[in-house]
């Protein structure tokens, strides 16, 4: 496979040219905000916290699926980046219902660690208060919508890990939500295999072990990776 050379945050790096721009930044070290990412499954470039300038593009570019080039010159980290980046967390927060107080995910949550290191302390815009409805149908674990940020973690997980594809994206805009098996109750969906994938996934409270009380619930979303890795060294 060839070899690309490029240039992030002024450092000159070598990378396979099927990579794309976040697995070569991370692999010389340069970090890069995600939320939608998830090692060991497909990039869907929906979150857009990895958006990156690169010389020559008028537009920013999702360093998930922004395949490196030669000579490519990457910023990760301007002022407007980081300003975008804040804009966004803001508006997840501001879109459904995150109470981070009463969350069975606080203190272990990725978007609450996204918030800290964009500094965000405060929300600009206006809450949306969305009525969300909380589905503890099934026997094992339960679905908050008013903490979901619509990675898709949980569909890809399940399509691509697992092999069922009980989940699903339905609706648009602010109207989307995850579902399971065409929208019917997490507990009557026939096709879930209750392997809990989707809750290691999951980056926020929205898929939570029932019974878990706040702050008690540690997401291993590094399992998925791990996983599909014995599965490529067995075959």
């Amino acid at each position: 496979m060839a070899v690309k050379t490029l240039t992030i945050d002024d450092r000159l790096v070598s990378a396979d040219e099927a990579q794309s721009v976040l697995e070569a930044a991370r692999d010389a070290g340069i970090g890069i905000p995600t939320l939608c990412h998830l090692e060991g499954v497909s990039e869907l470039g929906a979150c857009r916290l990895c958006l990156v300038e690169v010389a020559g593009s008028p537009k920013l570019q999702p360093a998930c699926v922004t395949n490196v080039a030669e000579g490519m010159v990457v910023s990760t980290s301007s002022a407007r980046l980081r300003e975008y980046r804040r804009m966004i967390v803001e508006l997840l927060f501001a879109e459904r219902n995150h109470v981070c107080a009463v969350c069975v995910a606080n203190g272990h949550c990725e978007l609450q660690n996204l918030a800290i290191e964009v500094g965000m302390d405060h929300v600009r815009y206006e809450y949306a208060f969305p009525v969300c409805a909380v589905d503890i149908t099934h026997p094992r674990f339960g679905l908050d919508h008013n903490r979901c940020v619509l990675c898709a973690r949980c569909v890809r997980v399940c399509d691509e890990v697992e092999g069922v594809h009980t989940w699903d994206v339905a609706g648009r805009g602010a109207s989307a939500r995850v579902i399971t098996d065409l929208n019917q109750p997490w507990g009557s969906a026939s096709s879930c295999t209750a392997c809990g994938k989707c809750m290691m996934a999951c980056p926020t409270g929205a898929i939570f072990r029932r019974g878990a009380t706040v702050a008690e619930m540690e997401h291993e979303a590094a399992r998925i990776a791990a996983i599909v890795a014995a599965r490529g060294e067995r075959w």
